[in-house]
């Protein structure tokens, strides 16, 4: 039975997008959410409500994970107001169009540290609450533009790529201490972020295109797979990239 009845969880970026389908997720399996956001405290404190409409616990708490310290206080304060922390996904990132002839460093930088710096300051912290404890999942979101690339996001598809080998590499490390890493690797998904895309007839085409399925994936197509990855049901699951993008892009 899949289930997270009882479990302590963070998810980063979870007051949009993806990361609040997470979180409402894991409220209707039963878990305790921390609720983590930058900016809409408005849009955290529904995603929160949800939470709660479906039966689970949940907080919102503010923090800017790029910066290790907010990382690590975000990370306390979970395990502060929960007792314990069970699961982490790391949700949060930017998506910022910049060809490579105009992409200025201080582009390149702020998405290579909000996207792969903020997944390492919480992997940091997390990892230091969960090894004594020898338990714990962590779940990263990565991107298909990390697999194969995409034009004028150069930045966006480093930070997603290095994510995968980063994901990899911490599933090794930290396997014999009973914690588990995986990571989900959606295609086009319909949020805020990208419904500009969607709203283009040129640029909807174009991101259709590759899809066999012909649509873009929904929040909630992608939450599931991560519940999934965080239930006991995933047991035996170790540094697995699992594919969510309607067969747009299919790894050996």
């Amino acid at each position: 039975m899949l289930t997270l009845e009882g479990k302590a969880a963070l998810v980063t970026g979870g007051s949009r997008g993806i990361g609040r389908a997470i979180c409402g997720h894991f409220g209707l399996l039963g878990a305790r959410v921390a609720v983590n956001y930058v900016r809409d405290e408005a849009a955290a404190l529904e995603a929160v409500a949800e939470v709660e409409r479906a039966g689970g616990e949940a907080f919102a708490t503010r923090a800017d994970v790029s910066r290790p310290d907010e990382a690590g206080r975000l990370v306390d304060e979970t395990v502060a107001r929960f007792g314990a922390l069970d699961v982490v996904v790391v949700s949060h990132g930017i998506w910022k169009r910049a060809p490579i002839e105009s992409m200025t460093p201080e582009q390149w930088n702020e998405t290579l540290q909000v996207n792969l710096g903020g997944a390492y300051a919480v992997c940091h912290h997390a990892a230091r609450v969960m090894i004594p404890r020898r338990s714990g999942v962590i779940i990263t979101i990565a991107s298909t533009a990390g697999q194969r690339g995409e034009a004028n996001y150069s930045h966006y598809a480093a930070s997603k790529g290095a994510l995968l080998a980063f994901t990899r590499s911490l599933a090794s490390e930290l396997a014999p201490h009973g914690i588990r890493v995986n990571t989900v690797s959606p295609g086009w998904v319909l949020t805020d972020m990208t419904r500009h895309v969607f709203e283009d007839p040129r640029l909807r085409e174009q991101a259709l295109r590759p899809i066999p399925l012909g649509r873009p994936a929904k929040p909630e197509e992608i939450a599931g797979p991560v519940a999934f990855l965080a239930s006991d049901l995933a047991s035996f699951i170790y540094g697995e990239v699992l594919c969510v993008n309607g067969g747009a892009v299919m790894n050996d």
